[in-house]
């Protein structure tokens, strides 16, 4: 296997395609087995999916491969991403699997692992796991064979777990709540807990068909739920993606908060509470630079990663901090999750307007973002624009022009072959200006 198999959030392709095949995820289904199960005693791992077509071939594929070292398999349907973090943990399994691609469409899907502490593996661990994938795993012997089983309470567990991280003896009582689930693994869990807590729930993107997650709704589309709470009147929109581990909001006006907004609602709320550990937020490269000034002038430090979660997660865990997140919508409190979580993430928030008396609006939008815009490129495969002469020298230039007035960010998706070119800068003529010299340099060597 000559490709590099892991990406920055697992193993993610387009489904019957490589690396998205049955027969790659037996393999790795087989390498994860062996790679977790080093003793005789009975080790277990649990399988959560999404609502795409493909998590049925998938899930079969990793639980034979699970199986065959001797693993007992349980497995959860389709279940959050961040409940399989806390379910590996809860459950004492030794490895967790989500099969999900997140916000992409249904034609994709992904793999991602979770260790025995409930949270994503380490660059080293999947290494190891890729190096056994190269080297072949024998089987177990036919007395040694796991078992596989459906855990039917995995749903409930999760949502009983989500109420306890909103504030004891406070309830939703008089709000009125659009949630869209985006056709994906939260369209059971997050109106239920919604309602439990005493809201009046109106739920879209409830209505799975193995086709249609991320379509026209989610975190990334949220069109059709803005237009839900204008038309229902409703107190705030929360939009999920298609495993339910990001979340942007939309107050009762029909503006949407992205990520950056509501790390900083929460970690301004969390420092005044005292309970903003190391009084840090950890945040990615891309969040907006008026999201560090706005933390600056309250005597919050910004530490910023690479783009991915699990950078984030890597570096609260490091430094001992317990907020992070994405611009995106990733929140991560360590207090809660081990990963992000768009449900608790919305919790919180919904706890800032009831314990305020505080409408949406008046919360959703704590600082004036700069000037920022993002352009996706698509290159051909064996193509590397970013080594090229011309585009490097583009982005010299482009940085010099920018100066201390902006920022530039240029990287590869992990996920697909997109080049993704951010800039920001006070002035938002002279962003158009940078931003379209260095997409169009890309562009002709894409």
């Amino acid at each position: 296997m000559s490709q590099k198999l892991f990406g920055t959030d697992g193993v993610r392709g387009r489904a019957n395609s490589w690396p998205m095949t049955a027969e790659m995820a037996l393999k790795l289904g087989e390498a994860a087995g062996r790679y977790f199960r080093r003793d005789k005693q009975d080790h277990r791992v649990v399988i959560g999916k999404d609502t795409r077509l493909s998590g049925y071939m998938i899930e079969n594929a990793l639980t034979a491969g699970f199986t065959s070292t001797g693993m007992n398999v349980f497995l959860l349907g389709p279940m959050p991403t961040p409940a399989i973090g806390y379910l590996t943990h809860g459950l004492r399994a030794d490895v967790g699997v989500m099969i999900s691609a997140s916000h992409n469409p249904a034609s994709d899907n992904g793999i991602k692992f979770f260790g025995p502490d409930g949270f994503k593996l380490s660059d080293d661990a999947e290494a190891g796991i890729e190096a056994l994938m190269s080297e072949g795993v024998a089987p177990t012997a036919p007395e040694n064979i796991g078992r596989a089983k459906r855990f039917e309470d995995a749903r409930g567990r999760y949502v009983e777990y989500a109420k306890t991280t909103f504030p004891s003896r406070r309830r939703l009582d008089g709000l009125r709540i659009v949630v869209d689930c985006a056709n994906g693994a939260a369209y059971k869990t997050a109106p239920a807990v919604l309602w439990e807590l005493g809201a009046e729930v109106i739920a879209l993107g409830v209505e799975p068909d193995g086709t249609n997650i991320n379509q026209n709704c989610g975190s990334t589309q949220p069109a059709a739920a803005v237009r839900k709470v204008i038309e229902t009147r409703a107190d705030i929109g929360i939009c999920l993606d298609g495993d339910a581990d990001r979340v942007v909001l939309i107050d009762e006006k029909g503006q949407v908060a992205d990520g950056d907004q509501i790390m900083g609602l929460i970690a301004s709320r969390w420092a005044e509470g005292g309970r903003l550990a190391g009084n840090t937020l950890v945040a990615t490269v891309m969040s907006n630079l008026g999201l560090e000034r706005f933390l600056n002038d309250r005597g919050i430090d910004l530490k910023r990663t690479s783009v991915g979660d699990r950078y984030v997660v890597e570096e609260m865990r490091s430094g001992d901090h317990n907020l992070g997140g994405e611009q995106s919508g990733h929140i991560v409190m360590t207090d809660y999750a081990t990963t992000g979580d768009g449900l608790i993430g919305a919790l919180q928030f919904l706890a800032c307007m009831v314990e305020t008396g505080r409408k949406a609006s008046d919360l959703a939008r704590v600082f004036e973002p700069v000037p920022q815009k993002l352009i996706n490129v698509r290159y051909e495969p064996g193509k590397a624009p970013l080594e090229t002469a011309p585009v490097q020298e583009a982005i010299a230039e482009a940085e010099k022009t920018l100066g201390r007035d902006g920022r530039l960010l240029i990287r590869k998706s992990g996920t697909e072959p997109l080049i993704r070119v951010m800039a920001e800068a006070v002035d938002p003529a002279l962003l158009d200006r940078v931003l379209n010299t260095v997409v169009a340099a890309v562009e002709r060597e894409s």
